[in-house]
């Protein structure tokens, strides 16, 4: 007698902790600081420096946790080479790419852009309204170069996640709100 056993879908599939408290919080205030950023940019000057201001510290913050941070919130622990990214690039492209429990190799590397135009945004506005930069048009300029590649880079961000969470079937922005992530890697 052959005896075919389904998985329930009511059992739960065991799970790791992966993103510690301070990364999910850094993560969703940024999304909503930088979106608030972005939106007040011409509307209301002074929302829009707060909301800056708000980047600033929250980069900042983030930068020295992936230093000292937990485990999968270290740079050491998910930045990969230049060829190991262009690899799973491939093997993306191939659909033959590795899961990961942590952040992929293009996943971080989409960090470290968004961290670098955040910081030349950023970093752009606070010049501007400091006074202290004597080209104020060609700031202006790149200030908004770096804003709206941020943003296209924030697009390629969110279709990377739920790619990523339709192929490997796991929520991953769930994942960002719980800390957890499926064992099984």
């Amino acid at each position: 007698m052959n005896i075919t056993i389904k998985k329930s879908p009511f059992l739960k599939k065991p799970t790791v902790k992966v993103w510690d408290p301070l990364v999910r919080l850094f993560h969703w205030s940024l999304v909503i600081s930088v979106f608030a950023a972005y939106l007040s940019g011409e509307e209301n000057e002074r929302w829009h420096e707060l909301f800056g201001y708000a980047v600033i510290a929250l980069i900042s913050v983030r930068f020295i946790w992936g230093w000292i941070g937990s485990y999968h919130a270290r740079f050491v622990n998910f930045v990969a080479s230049p060829g190991a990214t262009f690899a799973y690039l491939r093997d993306l492209i191939l659909m033959r790419e590795k899961s990961y429990l942590g952040h992929n190799p293009a996943g971080a590397m989409m960090i470290l852009a968004l961290l670098l135009f955040l910081a030349c945004t950023t970093g752009t506005g606070w010049l501007m309204i400091s006074g202290s930069y004597a080209d104020k048009e060609l700031l202006e300029e790149v200030h908004e170069f770096c804003a709206n590649t941020t943003m296209a880079l924030v697009a390629l961000h969110v279709a990377g996640v739920i790619w990523a969470s339709l192929r490997h079937k796991e929520n991953l922005i769930k994942s960002m709100l719980t800390g957890k992530k499926r064992a099984e890697y």
